[in-house]
């Protein structure tokens, strides 16, 4: 009777066990469809007016801890940059929020950033792009989100009005105070190039290597360029009006007509005059890209 009520221990005891590993064993296989589904790109849509933002898991969350505001690290210098990126290759950073957002663990930044790139048709580009850039800007402690804003159809391309969008679409998610607009073929070669925003706007790229690192005009503002928020709203963003891949900006110094009436029209054409229809956000494990229609272009007076 006693082997028997042991034998009886010994199969639940047994059952028990071998249900306790089965539990495991799908914990482990659902934490791997989890952190795959997290790692690919995902097309799923998020509505209009539900732009949800992924909160950042803190170490210090719901302690008393107060952090320190971030200070620049002191071994800031040239900054290796990879070309040869493999296409199925993708930056890891468990810190980092879905949708590309990222601030410092140990501090508080004192800029939340922004980061804008016009997009159609550069997706060999966007992944060098990423796969430099957020190393780079982790290391300088930045608090920053990544936001590409694609022009659907095949319309001529408008940059400045992308950035626009990708300005007004932005905020809709974070309270950024500084904007750095920046096409995505454009990396930095020296981390000491802060994406920062400052008191005045800044031109960041005005010395590119495919320029012999001097710039075509004296007056060139493009490429990567940085605003604070109040800055931007002053000068109503940039102008609707031009239309073309890229080239705006040498397309405004040399227009007489339009350059010579911009100070009239920086008032009406810009911010307050944008117009555009809103069609997807989606969310991908290193950026948000947002999909726009920004209209055709219209004949306007020279």
């Amino acid at each position: 009777m006693g082997y028997q009520n042991s034998f009886k221990v010994f199969l639940c005891l047994s059952v028990i066990f071998l249900f306790s590993m089965k539990i495991m064993v799908l914990e482990k296989y659902f934490e791997k469809i989890n952190f795959t589904a997290f790692s690919i790109h995902t097309t799923k849509p998020i509505r209009k007016g539900a732009h949800y933002w992924f909160s950042q898991t803190n170490k210090h969350a719901n302690k008393n801890i107060t952090l320190p505001n971030c200070t620049l690290p002191p071994d800031l210098g040239p900054y290796n940059i990879q070309l040869n990126v493999p296409l199925d290759n993708e930056f890891k950073n468990e810190r980092m929020s879905f949708g590309g957002h990222n601030k410092p663990e140990n501090c508080i930044a004192l800029q939340k950033i922004a980061i804008v790139i016009p997009f159609r048709n550069r997706e060999s580009h966007l992944k060098i792009w990423l796969h430099n850039m957020h190393p780079f800007l982790q290391k300088q402690q930045a608090d920053y989100g990544i936001y590409v804003i694609e022009q659907h159809g095949n319309l001529p391309f408008n940059r400045a009005k992308l950035l626009n969008i990708g300005y007004k679409e932005a905020l809709k998610e974070y309270d950024y105070n500084c904007f750095i607009f920046s096409d995505v073929d454009i990396i930095p070669m020296d981390q000491r190039n802060l994406y920062r925003c400052s008191t005045n706007p800044k031109h960041m790229a005005h010395a590119l290597d495919k320029f012999n690192f001097r710039l075509l005009y004296a007056t060139l503002f493009g490429g990567v360029v940085a605003f604070t928020k109040e800055q931007f709203l002053k000068v109503n963003g940039f102008s609707n009006l031009f239309w073309g891949w890229g080239g705006e900006d040498d397309d405004l110094y040399k227009s007489e007509p339009l350059l010579e009436k911009a100070a009239r029209r920086m008032y009406t054409d810009g911010l307050n005059s944008l117009n555009y229809t809103f069609i997807r956000v989606m969310k991908h494990r290193l950026y948000t890209k947002v999909l726009v229609d920004i209209g055709k272009p219209e004949n306007i007076e020279q």
